[in-house]
């Protein structure tokens, strides 16, 4: 879920929100031909040229390695992802072998039967993939995909407002309210910080810096965690910036992560929390060439809050035929070689660890981004159930009501819970 596309696409049952998948899944076949035609499964972009380029690439690689065997790639729409995997599992002729999809449907794919467990330890490049994006493919401890790109989300600011007004960019969480407040006092025109009653994935690095949780398991079973007192103090920490004197409800309340940044673009906001995906759009606009990005400050000076690690997968279907060939194709295609390749084409970012400081390296822009992923991120409940607590808006739905002044937070935390519960036991 692209975090280019994470945001449209985002690792991408993130932010498009679907059913979960329902389906007894293909049995595995047993069968593992060597030649024939390995079918792939990759998803749409809107400027799908580069993507497609070096997918060509690899594929021409591979065809030459595998005499007798051709690889056909369809694009899939995002949006139509959930009926279209559906269907693949229920009918493994219409299957693709290896497939495109976003770390946060993984849990639904593996409990449809989709998807094979993958045994990456004969596969060398797997070592220096970071850990904390590599549990965004496991489901119950086993591996069900590569992780093929990530995004993370830093803190964004313009450098002119703040030189201006002889501002440092905040060094905690207590001090993205208090810088934001001053900006706007001093600036009204301005909003102090962007953010929004939709925007779970700037609300979570708070309800994580905290020490709280959205929901803990327990021997398998799922429990909500939002209204833990730990969580309950992210919420307030997170929801105290959407207020008059920083960003009115009246603008705020109903705006997730793309109207977010729209503001900071718009040349509406002194801050904003966006991604590494995001920086295309940011240098064509209002903001270019005056902002900066530093990591979302934690509770204490010098650390840095868990962000959400989005991003997608790449997988082998249960129901392949050519089950050796799927693998080889999955390792090659995610391999650091191509990986490398992504980002050059697409702003896509590694999932391996010295890649991603080989990106850093020659593009400082990244280092806020790659310095949140070695600090380690965090993930949505790997259940399948989480599908359906997305598709409810609980998390969103809470903040609204804190926000716009419906619910205080313990009850709006408390009523979260219980439709989150209701969710997991269902």
């Amino acid at each position: 879920m692209r975090l280019k596309t994470i945001v449209a696409v985002l690792g991408v049952g993130a932010v498009v929100a679907c059913a979960p998948v329902q389906s007894g899944g293909p049995t595995d076949s047993g069968a593992d031909e060597k030649t024939g035609q390995l079918r792939v499964w990759l998803f749409d972009e809107v400027n799908r040229g580069p993507k497609e380029g070096v997918v060509k690439e690899a594929i021409s690689e591979f065809q030459a390695a595998h005499s007798g065997v051709t690889v056909d790639v369809q694009y899939i729409q995002v949006s139509s992802r959930a009926e279209r995997f559906k269907a693949a599992f229920s009918d493994p002729k219409s299957a693709p072998d290896v497939a495109e999809f976003g770390n946060t449907d993984l849990a639904g794919y593996v409990s449809a039967g989709g998807f094979s467990e993958l045994d990456l330890g004969s596969w060398s490049e797997s070592q220096d993939l970071v850990p904390t994006i590599l549990d965004t493919a496991k489901v119950d401890g086993k591996t069900y995909g590569v992780p093929w790109f990530v995004g993370v989300r830093a803190l964004y600011y313009r450098t002119d407002v703040f030189n201006e007004l002889g501002l440092k960019p905040p060094a905690t969480l207590d001090e993205i309210a208090t810088t934001a407040r001053e900006i706007r006092q001093k600036k009204p025109e301005l909003i102090g910080i962007s953010a929004g009653g939709k925007y779970l994935f700037a609300a979570l690095p708070f309800i994580w810096a905290n020490g709280g949780e959205i929901a803990k398991q327990d021997g398998g079973k799922f429990t909500a965690a939002i209204d833990s007192a730990e969580a309950k103090a992210g919420v307030a920490k997170y929801t105290e910036l959407i207020k008059d004197d920083i960003c009115p409800p009246a603008t705020c309340a109903g705006n997730g992560g793309d109207a977010s940044v729209e503001a900071f673009r718009a040349g509406k906001a002194a801050m904003t929390i966006g991604g590494d995906f995001n920086r295309k759009s940011v240098d064509a606009s209002a903001a270019a060439g005056k902002y900066g990005v530093v990591p979302l400050p934690g509770k204490t000076k010098g650390s840095i809050a868990p962000a959400f690690a989005g991003g997608n997968l790449l997988g082998v279907m249960k129901g392949t035929q050519r089950k050796t060939l799927a693998n080889e194709f999955t390792q090659l295609l995610a391999s650091k070689k191509y990986q490398q390749k992504m980002y050059t084409a697409m702003g896509n970012l590694p999932t391996f660890g010295d890649v991603q400081k080989q990106v850093s390296d020659s593009d400082k822009f990244l280092e806020p981004f790659t310095k949140t992923l070695q600090s380690g991120t965090k993930f949505v409940p790997v259940t399948p159930a989480w599908a359906k607590i997305e598709a409810q808006t609980v998390v969103p739905t809470m903040l609204q009501e804190i926000v716009t002044g419906a619910k205080n937070v313990d009850t709006a935390t408390a009523d979260a819970a219980k439709t989150m519960n209701a969710a997991f036991t269902s």
